[in-house]
C-alpha cells in the first residue's frame, strides 16, 4: 500500500487491509473532523463527526433545499411581524411558526451536537451554534435565532459544494477506468463489472476501449492511446509480455490482455487513493489553527458565561436579558468558523488544483514545503532529457559515401541491442538485408567488429580505433557528446554523436524556476561533459557528473548545510537516498513505477520538468490565501467581539462576524481551483 509520508505510519487489521488514512479523505472543518467519504463506501453516510456528507454529489437545488424552506418561513413571520400583521399570529402559533422556519437548518446541528458531546468534543461549533440560537429563542429573539441558523446552514452547503468541486477536479483527471470490461471465459466474451475480474484472467479488448485492469500484453503487438495517463498524445505502441495499465485505449486491432493486478490495486487506483488521502498530511498552519480551535473555543464559552453574569457584581441596573443578549452574541461571533473551515478547504483546493495540472501532492504539508522552497536539484536523465538517446550528428570524412557507411554501420549494430544500436536505426532506417556481413564480433568494452567485402568495419569507441591501429586526426575529449567511431578498410572514417535531447520544456522550466527567485542545480552520473553542456543549454546554476548515488549525498547536504530547503527532482527508486533527504521528493512519470509513488513527495504525472514551477507557484498561491483568510477572519472577529462584550453589536453583526467571514472565506478558498498556472 502507499505511503502517504516519508514519517507517516498506517496501521493494518488481521487480513492485513489498511484501516488509517486510506479509505476517506480527510478535510478538517469546523471545529471537527468532517470526512468526505470516498466513492467506493457510499454507503457509509455519516463521518467521525456524525455529520453527513452523502449529499455531496446531490444538485445545488437539492442541498439548498432545507434552507429555502427556512428562508420563505422566516420572511413569512418577520412580515407578519412588521408590515401586514395577523390577529392570530401571535402567542404559541407565533413561537411554533419560528420553531418550524428554525427545524429544518436547527435540527441537523443540533443533532450534531448531541453525538460530538456523547464523543467526549462538548465545545464543538454545533454546540456553539445550538446554544446561541436557543438563547436567542428563550429571550423572545426567534427572528434572529433562526436567521443564524439559516446562514450557518448556508455556509455549510457552500463548503460541501466547494469540496465537491476539488473532488471532482482530481477525479476526472485521474480515474480513467471503465466500470465494466469484457472478458474470456470457456473461450466466449462476458462483460462484468471490472472490480469483480480476478487476477490471471484475459481481458479482450476491441478498438477505442479502454482498458479497466493492469495487466500484461498477450497480443503480439498493440498501439495504445496513453493521453490520460502520461499526457503524451503519440501513440504508445506495446509487445507481447509488456505491461499495460488502466486507463489506456487500444487504438487499432483487438487485444487481449491478462490481468496481473487487482482493480482496487491498479496504478490507477493507488494514485487515486493517494491524492483522495492527501489531506491527511496536515500543513503546520493547519495543524495549528486545530490546537488553536481546541483551546479557543472553551475559553469563548467561559468568557460568553462570564459576560452574562459577572455584570450582576459591578452593574447597578443590571438586566439578566440584556446580559445574555450580549453573551449570546459573542458566542455567535466567536465561532471558529471560517478559520477551521477556509484553511483545511484552501489547501485541499490546492491540491485539486494540482491535480487539475497533473501534479499528484501526498500532502497540504507538501504544498507549504513548496510554497517556500529556495534550491531545486534535479536529475538529468528522464528529468531535463527525455531519456531516450537519438544521434545528434554525423562527421565522416568526405573521401566516403556517408548514405553507404551509415548503412553498414546500421547493419552492424543490429547486431546488438546496446540503446547506441536502437538510435542508429531510428536515424538510418531499416537495415539493408542485402547486405552481408562476415566474421561479426564483439569486443567486450570497445565495439563491434564484422568484414565487408573482404574488407573490415569498426564500430566502436575510440579505444577499439587504439586497439586496431586505426590513425585518427582528433581529441575524443572534446567532443561533448558519447562518440562512436567508424573505421573501414583500415582508415578512419569518422564519427557520430548521441545524446539524449533535451526536453522541450526544459529551458522554459528553469527560466520561471529564476522567476520565482528559485536555484536549479543538476546532478548526474552521466559524463560530466555531457552534464556540463545540457547544463549551459538551459542556464542551469550548478551541474555536477560522474556521481554516484553517495556522491549525490554529500551535494544535497551541502546545500541543507547553509540552511537552504531543497526539493530533489528524479526518478524516485535510484536516487532514493536523496528524495529521503530533501526536503520535497518529486518523482517525474510517477505511472512508471510503484516505487516512484511510494519514494515521492510529490508526482509529476506527465514528465514535464515545467511543471515543477507550477508545483511551485500553486504552494505560494494556497498559502497566500490560506494567510488571507487567517488574517480577515482575526481582524473581523477581533472588532465585532469588542462591540459585542459592549453591547453596541446586536446578533445580525455577529452573524457577519461569524457565517459572512466563513463565506468569504470560503469564496476566497475556492479562487485557487479556478487559477490557472
Amino acid at each position: 500500500m502507499i505511503n502517504t509520508d516519508k514519517n507517516h505510519k498506517h496501521t493494518y487489521d488481521a487480513q492485513g487491509k489498511m484501516t488509517c488514512c486510506t479509505q476517506e479523505e480527510k478535510i478538517y472543518t469546523r471545529a471537527g473532523a468532517k470526512e468526505l467519504v470516498n466513492e467506493k463506501h457510499q454507503h457509509d453516510h455519516s463521518d467521525d463527526d456524525g455529520h453527513d456528507h452523502s449529499h455531496s454529489d446531490s444538485s445545488p437545488i437539492q442541498l439548498f433545499l432545507p434552507s429555502i424552506i427556512s428562508l420563505i418561513l422566516l420572511l413569512v413571520a418577520i412580515a407578519f411581524d412588521n408590515w401586514l400583521p395577523q390577529q392570530w399570529f401571535t402567542g404559541w402559533v407565533r413561537i411554533i411558526w419560528y420553531i418550524v422556519a428554525y427545524a429544518p437548518v436547527g435540527f441537523p446541528v443540533l443533532t450534531d451536537a448531541v453525538k460530538s458531546i456523547r464523543k467526549g468534543e462538548i465545545f464543538s461549533e454545533f454546540f456553539l451554534m445550538g446554544i446561541a440560537t436557543i438563547g436567542a429563542f428563550t429571550i423572545g429573539e426567534y427572528p434572529e435565532g433562526v436567521a443564524v441558523m439559516l446562514f450557518y446552514a448556508v455556509g455549510e452547503v457552500f463548503q460541501t459544494m466547494a469540496i465537491s468541486r476539488a473532488k471532482a477536479n482530481i477525479k476526472s483527471l485521474l480515474d480513467q477506468r471503465p466500470d465494466e470490461v469484457t472478458v474470456l471465459r470457456n473461450n466466449q466474451p462476458e462483460t462484468v463489472k471490472a472490480e469483480t475480474v480476478d487476477i490471471g484472467e484475459i481481458i479482450q479488448l476491441k478498438p477505442g476501449e479502454k482498458l479497466g485492469l493492469d495487466g500484461e500484453l498477450l497480443s503480439e503487438t498493440a498501439s495504445f492511446n496513453t493521453a490520460a495517463l502520461t499526457g503524451e498524445s503519440k501513440p504508445d505502441t506495446k509487445a507481447k509480455g509488456e505491461t499495460v495499465l488502466a486507463g489506456m485505449i487500444n487504438l487499432n486491432t483487438v487485444a487481449q490482455v491478462q490481468v496481473t493486478t487487482a482493480y482496487t490495486d491498479s496504478k490507477l487506483s493507488k494514485i487515486l487513493e493517494l491524492v483522495q488521502n492527501a489531506t491527511s498530511q496536515k500543513a503546520p498552519t493547519e495543524l495549528f489553527i486545530r490546537k488553536f480551535a481546541k483551546i479557543y473555543t472553551p475559553i469563548v464559552v467561559f468568557l460568553a458565561i462570564a459576560i452574562c453574569l459577572v455584570p450582576y457584581f459591578f452593574v447597578a441596573d443590571y438586566e439578566f436579558k440584556d446580559w445574555l443578549y450580549r453573551a449570546l452574541v459573542f458566542l455567535v461571533i466567536s465561532c471558529p468558523c471560517a478559520l477551521v473551515i477556509s484553511i483545511p478547504l484552501g489547501y485541499f483546493g490546492g491540491i485539486g488544483a494540482a491535480s487539475r495540472n497533473g501534479i499528484l501532492f501526498k500532502g497540504s504539508n507538501f504544498l507549504d514545503a513548496l510554497s517556500n522552497m529556495q534550491n531545486v536539484v534535479m536529475d538529468k536523465t528522464g528529468t531535463m532529457t527525455e531519456g531516450v538517446f537519438k544521434v545528434q550528428e554525423v562527421v565522416f570524412d568526405k573521401a566516403f559515401n556517408q548514405d553507404e557507411i551509415l548503412q553498414l554501420v546500421n547493419v552492424l549494430e543490429s547486431h546488438s541491442t546496446h540503446p547506441v544500436a536502437t538510435a542508429i536505426h531510428e536515424y538510418v532506417g531499416k537495415p539493408d538485408n542485402t547486405i552481408r556481413l562476415e566474421n561479426t564480433e564483439e569486443i567486450a568494452g570497445h565495439g563491434l567488429k564484422s568484414t565487408v567485402n573482404g574488407k573490415d568495419l569498426l564500430v566502436g569507441n575510440f579505444k577499439l580505433m587504439n586497439k586496431f591501429g586505426i590513425q585518427y586526426d582528433l581529441d575524443p575529449n572534446s567532443i561533448v557528446y558519447t562518440t562512436i567511431a567508424v573505421a573501414y578498410d583500415n582508415r578512419f572514417v569518422g564519427y557520430i554523436t548521441i545524446a539524449d535531447s533535451i526536453k522541450e520544456d526544459a529551458q522554459k522550466t528553469i527560466t520561471l524556476l529564476h522567476k520565482l527567485n528559485v536555484k536549479a542545480t543538476m546532478l548526474s552520473g552521466d559524463k560530466s561533459t555531457v552534464v556540463k553542456y545540457v547544463a549551459e543549454q538551459l542556464g542551469i546554476d550548478n551541474a555536477f557528473g560522474d556521481l554516484l548515488p553517495e556522491d549525490k549525498v554529500n551535494r544535497v547536504k551541502e546545500i541543507k548545510a547553509k540552511g537552504e530547503s531543497v526539493a530533489f527532482v528524479g526518478d524516485g527508486v535510484n536516487d532514493a537516498p536523496v528524495v529521503a533527504l530533501s526536503d520535497v521528493g518529486i518523482a517525474m512519470g510517477g505511472l512508471g513505477s510503484d516505487a516512484t509513488i511510494e519514494t515521492a513527495d510529490v508526482v509529476i504525472q506527465d514528465d514535464k520538468p515545467s511543471k515543477i514551477p507550477v508545483a511551485i507557484n500553486i504552494g505560494k498561491q494556497t498559502k497566500k490565501i490560506v494567510w488571507q483568510n487567517i488574517t480577515l477572519a482575526f481582524v473581523v472577529k477581533g472588532i465585532v467581539l469588542v462591540l459585542g462584550a459592549g453591547g453596541l453589536a446586536t446578533m445580525w453583526e455577529a452573524v457577519f462576524a461569524d457565517v459572512g467571514v466563513a463565506l468569504l472565506a470560503i469564496l476566497n478558498a475556492v479562487r485557487i481551483q479556478r487559477m490557472k498556472f
